[in-house]
């Protein structure tokens, strides 16, 4: 009512509501880029596990028969610092191109590959270091591997050693009861009488 009766009142409102409606999209673009900003951190620097998206660079190898889990190299078989990704570790990896995503088992392991670097076998060694070179390498932890020297003991284990350690410990054992057999005095027992025989009685 206010407003059909003033332009300079209409003017305003609207003036208003456009400044209002920048504001909140300006808002809502720096939260986006925010989020944006904490999901490359993330991906950058957090820890791999199961569903973790990550960030890795990649690269490929060749050489070889054997990988340090014992396994033959073949195709699907991916290089790690065992620290990160133990061996044992499914990891799907992308942005490598279409030809080299794909899901791959982290086998082997070497001084090369330290920190965030996966390196995959290949089986042409052309293709590996000319064609293949470095690049950067989306990855996500379908599963990990096991670390011996990470792992911690399980739930079973710790539940039975706090249930033996409640437990009061075994009393001494008591002394066997002596097992040597009376000897009888030495009166009541009759002597032996030595009979001699000479030749011809």
């Amino acid at each position: 009512m206010l407003l059909s009766r003033s332009l300079g009142r209409k003017v305003i409102a609207t003036g208003t509501a456009a400044v209002a409606f920048a504001f909140l999209y300006e808002v809502t673009i720096l939260d986006s880029r925010y989020a944006a900003r904490q999901a490359e951190l993330r991906e950058a620097t957090a820890p791999p596990s199961p569903g973790a998206r990550l960030r890795f660079t990649a690269t490929a190898y060749c050489r070889g028969t054997t990988t340090a889990s014992g396994v033959n190299v073949r195709n699907g078989i991916a290089a790690a610092d065992p620290d990160l990704l133990p061996v044992g570790s499914v990891i799907q990896v992308e942005r490598l191109g279409e030809r080299y995503n794909g899901i791959y088992t982290v086998m082997d392991t070497g001084p090369a590959v330290q920190g965030r670097h996966i390196d995959i076998y290949m089986w042409n060694c052309n293709e590996a270091r000319y064609e293949f070179g470095r690049r950067n390498a989306g990855i996500t932890v379908l599963r990990l591997g096991w670390n011996p020297r990470a792992s911690t003991p399980r739930l079973v284990d710790r539940l039975f050693r706090q249930r033996e350690a409640a437990q009061p410990a075994d009393p001494a054992p008591r002394a066997a009861p002596d097992a040597t057999p009376a000897v009888a005095p030495a009166e009541s027992v009759p002597a032996l009488k030595t009979v001699s025989k000479e030749p011809g009685s």
